[in-house]
């Protein structure tokens, strides 16, 4: 193909996109053409020249990972994925927005099998970016040999101004300096303009110092609406670029070339019909034509984009093939994590294991303990705490993940809670299995990228420690007393407050064998008594009885430390009284009906025990003991006593129901 041809059609491919978005817009009357307009030629370049990946395989295991992090200008992608043959149709386009449609508002992984995460929560995309970066790298290091580099892929972000303003994106960012992620490439809309107007209202910094401070290499593309070579040029630099991750500052203007360019009205509303058309008109298209691709536009993504990505997965597999016979052992552990995705043999034969002889502990102890008898076998379980090992008791026999190893499997993430938590949704979605440790109260911090675990349908185990009020002089600030409620309303997120070891390492199996969404350990600071009747293969039941008979007309319910408080409560009263473990009451709720009756029968007084809110308890318990308002500082014995969490005060508060229910007795 001639030069002069090829910057025709490479026009008419840029114009393609731009007009396309905002067809797309415009049909579902909502959605966000901006910023796909102003990015049309980065998008253009990145996909037609320096993406690899293959369109027909988006599983394909050396793929770039693309994120785009300001999930709003998703009619970009979707666009994108449509013309160089991914997996959205035209009638995807024209159902954008629309109800069970494969393009929804903002990208949703598990929608759509070309979008890497879940992005529209601004700066998790590029957090998530940090994380995919740190898998690759870890990959290769582990993966690798002379002549073999089967993970060499790069991660590449579109970002704009309100990623960068949220927190996550700064705290992730500074990590992936430190780490010297070169692997990672942000390409930053700089459009100077959010959703309130220009960002002269609130967001003056110099982007690219902030960054070099970080750590990165920058660039600056001065016309990025035009200057196709330049994009393509600063590109190259960068996938080249070592020992530092590089950001791309590209100019362009939002809704270029429409009447509404550079305004905040073209961000995130429709052109409407006459803006739409003067566009049409402006980038030679016919005004009375909607959805309209030229074929050779779809002919030339698939001479590039195509042609490459095919042929590139071809020589990956002939490579693997080759690495299968030199590395078998290496091979098939990999085939095992990134293709098959499965769990080693005998891995949960490894589960350290408890009896009511075991050293007593913290719950965060056992939890430590169980880690440790676990990774040696599972060497894609990796994670790390945010600046409370100590506290957490994660550490465990590896190398620190570090610029100078990256084949170390234990994360030192700083206090960045809420980086954490999305950098591991990153990890995740790579392929590995990611843990993130910090104080239950904390994980509140970074509850944006918890809620996207859940809802990406992604496996990350949070083991949160210092559970309760137990945790003692700290205070209310550290005192997670709402917390327990908030977990368990969240979808497809499992939480367990263990009662013991047995219970604890019963919680870690199933948060291992949940394959498609989190699980959040909540273990005590303050030491739990193995007892007798726990066991680690009840957890999977959510609740079961562990001391009392059947019959027994009272029923205490408790989980976490105050099952063993409950016990010895129990004990005082006589047999009249019965014991519930609830480890996890998400799994208990998907027990048959008959099962939930034995446990908690109908005609037995029910009372709840949780040093915690007594919120969503109703559901369950008859009665309820917890703390209804904020906790208190203050030694662990007077917090015991103040809120009535002593073996003696849980028997008169028995008691006290019984006396006011004696029908039941």
């Amino acid at each position: 193909m001639a030069e002069s041809t090829t910057t025709t059609i490479e026009e008419r491919c840029v114009n393609t996109i731009r007009v396309l978005a905002a067809d797309t817009v415009q049909k579902a009357n909502s959605g966000h053409p901006g910023a796909p307009i102003g990015l049309a030629p980065a998008a253009h370049i990145l996909w037609s020249r320096h993406l690899n990946a293959n369109p027909a395989n988006p599983a394909w295991p050396n793929r770039d990972r693309f994120v785009l992090s300001n999930g709003h200008a998703c009619a970009l992608q979707y666009c994108m994925l449509h013309l160089i043959g991914g997996s959205i149709t035209m009638d995807d386009l024209k159902s954008f927005r629309q109800l069970g449609s494969k393009t929804p508002g903002h990208p949703e992984n598990f929608v759509n099998p070309d979008v890497e995460v879940t992005t529209g929560p601004l700066g998790q995309g590029i957090a998530n970016a940090v994380g995919l970066a740190i898998g690759a790298k870890h990959a290769a290091a582990t993966f690798n040999e002379t002549g073999f580099p089967i993970v060499d892929n790069k991660v590449i972000v579109f970002c704009g101004d309100g990623c960068l303003q949220e927190g996550v994106s700064g705290e992730a960012s500074s990590l992936a300096g430190h780490l010297k992620l070169d692997n990672l490439i942000v390409i930053y809309d700089d459009n100077d303009i959010t959703i309130d107007g220009h960002c002269a209202l609130s967001f003056t910094e110099d982007v690219p110092a902030r960054y070099r401070a970080y750590g990165w290499n920058t660039m600056e593309v001065v016309d990025g609406n035009n200057n196709l070579e330049a994009i393509s040029a600063a590109i190259t630099v960068a996938r080249s670029h070592v020992g530092q991750p590089t950001l791309i500052s590209l100019k362009t203007v939002i809704g270029y070339g429409t009447t509404k360019e550079n305004t905040h009205g073209v961000h995130g509303a429709p052109l409407g019909a006459d803006s739409l058309g003067q566009f049409k008109t402006d980038m030679g298209f016919k005004t009375d034509e909607t959805f309209a691709v030229d074929k050779a536009v779809y002919d030339f993504y698939q001479e590039t984009l195509g042609a490459r990505g095919k042929l590139m997965e071809s020589e990956w597999n002939m490579m693997f093939e080759k690495y299968k016979v030199s590395y078998p052992e290496k091979a098939a552990e990999y085939e095992r994590i990134f293709i098959k995705k499965t769990l080693p043999e005998g891995w949960k034969e490894k589960v350290l294991q408890y009896t009511t002889a075991s050293k007593v502990g913290a719950t965060r102890n056992y939890g430590g303990d169980v880690l440790r008898s676990i990774t040696p076998c599972v060497p894609e379980l990796i994670g790390g705490s945010a600046d409370l090992t100590p506290s957490n008791k994660t550490n465990f026999d590896t190398a620190d993940f570090q610029a100078a190893s990256y084949q170390g499997r234990y994360f030192r993430f700083g206090v960045r809670e809420h980086a954490m938590f999305a950098i591991c949704n990153g990890m995740s979605s790579y392929g590995y299995i990611p843990f993130s440790a910090t104080f239950l109260n904390f994980i509140t911090y970074g509850w944006g990228a918890v809620r996207l675990t859940a809802l990406s349908h992604l496996q990350q185990i949070f083991v949160m420690t210092h559970d309760s009020i137990f945790l003692g002089e700290d205070g209310p600030t550290h005192q997670p007393v709402e917390v327990l409620p908030l977990l368990r309303a969240t979808p497809n997120l499992l939480t367990f407050r263990p009662a013991d070891g047995a219970e604890t390492a019963g919680s870690w199996i199933i948060a291992m064998e949940k394959r498609d969404g989190p699980s959040v350990l909540c273990l005590s600071r303050q030491k739990c008594p193995h007892l007798e009747g726990t066991s680690a293969s009840n957890v999977a039941k959510g609740a079961y009885r562990i001391y009392g008979a059947d019959t027994a007309p009272i029923v205490f319910v408790a989980t976490g430390s105050e099952v063993s408080l409950c016990v010895e409560a129990a004990k005082l009263m006589g047999d009249s009284v019965a014991v519930v473990s609830a480890p996890c009451l998400e799994l208990f709720e998907q027990q048959d009906a008959t099962y939930k009756a034995s446990v908690l029968p109908p005609s037995a007084i029910k009372i709840s025990c949780e040093a915690s809110s007594p919120y969503g308890w109703k559901a369950y318990t008859d009665f309820q003991i917890g703390v209804p308002g904020w906790g208190a500082s203050a030694p662990l014995k007077s917090i015991r006593e103040h809120y009535g969490f002593t073996p003696e005060l849980v028997k008169k508060f028995a008691e006290d129901c019984m006396s006011k229910n004696p029908s039941k007795l």
